[in-house]
């Protein structure tokens, strides 16, 4: 059996330490919590296993913030062996010995962190130094003792996470089934990128970048980063975006993922890897974020714009990514 765990966000904020405006870590961020705990917590048993969720709204759900829930989930997980740690769009998956995968989605404010914590009785503490005190990093509602005496802990500012428990052989019976292909896997070439994309030939390519269902793993920060290079338009209608754009395009989407995953994410927002340490990304922004600053693309004397898409806020440069039409460029 394996277990899944899925974490997502929300409840209990603190605007003093949290972002007006939180970002959802992607794929560069989650990929770099599974690489940083695959290294560190790779082999160990999980001993013990703390939570004080405990939400009224999620009582009867299948959800450790419904307590007889937790105690099921508790008791699945203790004494397992952790024989790995990988990714699946924006979740990490733990796998446990049992075949069981514990599934965690990290979702706006939420983080996984590990080290030398402390339990004073009402609250986690970390080292005395070091990353993980980043007041980014203290508002901790599950934590897993290790058998190092380490322990893997979830610091989830809004409270919005869920945590489910799933055999393996079923994980793709869970959200998972509905996820896209991954942009870093053997088979994501070109024809393929196409193929996805075409699926939406009415939808805003912000928007399908971001769709799930069409891509694993691109978000707000990323759409805006990789439409900027391609010197598309967040507006712009998938079916009016020619061959040689697409391909552009493509090229981008793995360009701009690596270049994230190469500093370690993005933490613009709330995100810090495991040590309790920001990525490197959010210094080497190109357009996110950036409004009213000058677009950095060479030779363009265009500034940067925002507007909303499906919802979301989308950075551009008002010069080098023109909507088209059936006329051409719109000046």
């Amino acid at each position: 059996m394996q277990i899944l765990i899925c974490i997502s966000r929300g409840g209990d904020f603190n605007s003093r330490f949290t972002p007006l405006k939180s970002t959802m870590p992607e794929l560069p961020e989650v990929q770099t919590t599974a690489n940083i705990l695959n290294e560190r917590i790779k082999n160990l048993r999980i001993l013990d296993v703390w939570t004080d969720y405990d939400s009224p709204f999620h009582k009867g759900k299948n959800n450790i913030k419904d307590k007889k829930y937790f105690l099921s989930f508790r008791k699945q997980v203790l004494n397992k062996k952790i024989l790995s740690v990988g990714r699946r769009g924006k979740n990490v998956l733990i796998n446990v010995s049992g075949n069981l995968t514990i599934l965690v989605h990290m979702k706006m404010t939420g983080h996984l962190l590990y080290g030398k914590y402390i339990f004073d009785g009402k609250k986690w503490l970390p080292p005395a130094d070091g990353f993980l005190n980043d007041p980014f990093n203290r508002f901790i509602h599950l934590a897993f003792r290790l058998s190092n005496k380490n322990t893997l802990v979830l610091s989830d500012t809004r409270k919005f996470a869920k945590v489910f428990v799933y055999e393996t052989n079923n994980i793709l019976k869970t959200d998972l089934k509905n996820l896209g292909p991954e942009p870093f896997e053997k088979g994501f070439t070109f024809e393929k990128f196409k193929e996805r994309i075409l699926t939406k030939p009415n939808g805003k390519i912000k928007t399908v970048l971001m769709d799930q269902k069409v891509i694993a793993g691109i978000g707000n920060i990323y759409s805006d980063e990789i439409l900027w290079y391609s010197k598309t338009h967040p507006l712009e209608k998938v079916k009016d975006i020619n061959e040689k754009m697409l391909k552009i395009l493509f090229l981008n989407v793995i360009k701009v993922l690596k270049q994230s995953l190469a500093v370690g994410g993005d933490s613009m927002s709330d995100y810090r890897n495991p040590y309790g340490k920001k990525g490197g990304y959010q210094k080497i922004h190109k357009v996110y974020k950036l409004t009213g600053t000058k677009c950095q693309m060479k030779n363009c004397k265009g500034t940067i714009k925002r507007i909303k898409v499906g919802g979301r806020s989308a950075h551009f440069c008002d010069t080098h990514q023109k909507l088209s039409n059936k006329d051409g460029r719109i000046i």
